[in-house]
């Protein structure tokens, strides 16, 4: 239904919010945009229906070029509603009023169809008993609703959401949700930038994880949110809170690395046994790796999302594996305490703008407090 290839926007001040975004959108689909705050998520949507105008890129609807000079873009708007996070209803109009203006003075319906119309759809989205109501005596939620039943009286084929959620009380939110679910089941095409994720997990065919100016990842729900194939994605979704410490020689500073750590422990408010075994493994881990060999970059990492618990450590590919390493026998003390810690361990290549270096993740066993 939708195509995008190569869409940038940059604006006047040289901020570059899209970069090079690529998507498909088919027939149907109902697509959530997740990521983090300043990626160009609403940028993206608004430029879908050129609200925002792209700097480069194309967009094809059905077959016609979207920024074509001979494209009829009216006509093409006319099959993408949009659904704002602060409603844009007619303050000074009936709820009825809202629905009808827009299929009586743009779809050329008479009063009497608009307003059959409009009365199904506020019945679908249960607020029939409100069409004579004005927006000042609904509540954020029930505006929310109201401004989708306004946006599908248009007859669209496709609805944009630009976080149809976040300007609602928490106890709102449920009910937007629900017609939204509503929909889906009903088979219409739908992107949706939101923030709640478990909902757009439920909901989705597809998930776009936006980072930096482009569509970074892309899959199911299932792979995004269970096995996100990029470490963007995966801090995303895991809520990850990191520390980094930058080793550059034996003769680094241990009680500073010790404190930075202690001080992000006590931030996210791990236990005093999750400290303890923090500093004893990086401790342990401190002594086999041989510091001598270039910059190491030691990253204790913290899962919000699971409350687990890593110590990462990226170093020059130069490096002899510490895991493999036939070196160390069963008893060597260091490996042992590092093994009783951890109930994972594993190393990959990582390709960095300097080139490859190995990326070596110890998984903290979670331990309750005695």
């Amino acid at each position: 239904m939708i195509q995008v290839s190569h869409l940038k926007k940059t604006y006047s001040n040289g901020l570059q919010v899209l970069r090079d975004v690529n998507a498909t959108i088919g027939r149907g689909e109902v697509i959530s945009i997740i990521g983090p705050s300043g990626t160009g998520k609403s940028t993206f949507l608004r430029c879908l229906n050129l609200l925002e105008s792209p700097s480069g890129g194309s967009i094809i609807v059905d077959g016609q070029d979207l920024l074509s000079k001979k494209t009829d873009v009216a006509k093409i708007r006319q099959k993408m509603g949009m659904v704002f996070q602060s409603f844009n209803l007619f303050n000074h109009l009936s709820i009825m009023d809202n629905l009808c203006i827009g299929p009586v003075k743009l779809l050329g319906k008479s009063r009497k169809e608009a307003e059959e119309r409009a009365m199904e759809l506020l019945s679908m989205v249960g607020l029939a008993e409100k069409a004579n109501a004005m927006p000042s005596q609904l509540s954020g939620g029930q505006k929310q609703r109201i401004a989708i039943a306004r946006c599908l009286s248009m007859n669209p084929e496709i609805i944009l959401f630009d976080e149809p959620t976040s300007a609602l009380d928490p106890t709102m939110v449920s009910e937007v949700l629900g017609v939204i679910r509503t929909l889906a089941k009903q088979g219409m095409t739908m992107v949706i930038v939101t923030h709640e994720m478990r909902f757009a997990r439920d909901v989705s065919t597809r998930i776009f994880y936006m980072d930096q100016g482009v569509v970074y990842e892309e899959g199911t729900p299932e792979q995004i949110f269970e096995h996100p194939r990029e470490e963007r994605t995966r801090v995303f979704i895991n809520r990850i809170r990191d520390y980094h410490y930058i080793i550059r020689s034996p003769r680094y500073d241990l009680y500073e690395l010790q404190a930075g750590m202690m001080q992000f422990c006590a931030k996210y408010f791990l236990s005093q046994l999750v400290q303890f075994n923090v500093q004893l493994l990086t401790e342990e881990v401190l002594q086999i790796i041989p510091l001598d060999k270039g910059e190491i970059d030691l990253a204790l990492k913290y899962s919000e999302k699971t409350g687990g618990v890593s110590l990462e450590l990226l170093m020059p590919a130069g490096i002899v594996s510490i895991l493999k390493d036939k070196n160390f026998s069963p008893d060597d003390l260091s490996m042992t305490i590092v093994r009783g810690l951890c109930e994972n361990m594993h190393e990959v290549v990582d390709d960095t703008p300097v080139g490859p270096r190995v990326r070596v993740c110890f998984e903290m066993k979670k331990m309750d407090e005695e």
